[in-house]
């Protein structure tokens, strides 16, 4: 897309788009784009809110006032809430308890392996298709490099290494989580995200470093690695430690 906008910007046709992943609209540099932070799959947001979807689409289309790019902009919403069924829409069962001495970096890698199976099926679902792939490293690296830093209480310098590692492996983690064959209800793949896996966990106690801090770009960072309301529904008793 980000090939076919600059062939088009070239022959005077103006150009936007809406993004889901901004690590790879930051490399590719489109004309103008639009990043929202809704579940892959879910570019407008919520199914038959006629209204939000204006909302985004609008704001996509408001990017062609704009005559200089590339531009990259944040939609200043999260997607609003989900009704669900109740249906669990992964097949995998996700463990809740970790001997207490055993490092992040096992749990994470043990979580990875689990997950391993369903991705490979979820790849043959799509004939080949995924969405991971922004990072350098391979999913495996990247968990075994985050669970490193959790366990040495350390805070990675290379943040565009941080970012694009967390969205490779949230990509992994619900492709993973939807690869048999059906319709999944986006609530509920984040809620499983979120409240029951060992990554999602680990990216909260990131996500609550860079928000405690007092500059404005590291809450921002904080932003890009945790939606508002993945963070409200997880943070509280069970709320994610800071590193500091």
């Amino acid at each position: 897309m980000c090939a076919l906008s600059y062939f088009l910007e070239r022959e005077g046709i103006m150009t936007t788009g809406i993004s889901l992943v901004r690590e790879n609209t930051e490399s590719m540099q489109p004309p103008r784009s639009l990043w929202v932070s809704f579940p892959l799959g879910r570019p407008l947001g919520k199914p038959g809110d006629v209204a939000f979807q204006h909302e985004v689409i609008a704001s996509a289309l408001d990017l062609l006032n704009r005559g200089d790019g590339p531009v990259l902009e944040d939609f200043p919403k999260d997607v609003p809430p989900l009704e669900s069924d109740g249906l669990a829409a992964c097949p995998v069962s996700f463990p809740k308890k970790f001997e207490e001495e055993e490092t992040w970096a096992n749990r994470l890698a043990k979580e990875l392996q689990l997950l391993e199976p369903w991705y490979e099926l979820s790849l043959r679902r799509r004939n080949g298709r995924t969405l991971v792939g922004v990072a350098d490293q391979s999913p495996a690296e990247n968990i075994v490099m985050i669970g490193g830093y959790l366990d040495s209480g350390e805070i990675p310098e290379d943040i565009k290494w941080l970012k694009r590692s967390v969205e490779d492996l949230k990509a992994y983690y619900i492709e993973a989580m939807t690869a048999q064959p059906g319709d999944y209800e986006a609530k509920t793949q984040q809620e499983t995200f979120w409240h029951d896996t060992q990554l999602g966990e680990a990216i909260l106690h990131f996500y609550q470093h860079f928000q405690n801090s007092e500059d404005n770009a590291q809450k921002m960072i904080a932003r890009l690695l945790a939606p508002r309301e993945a963070v409200g529904e997880t943070t509280g008793p069970k709320g994610a430690k800071t590193l500091d």
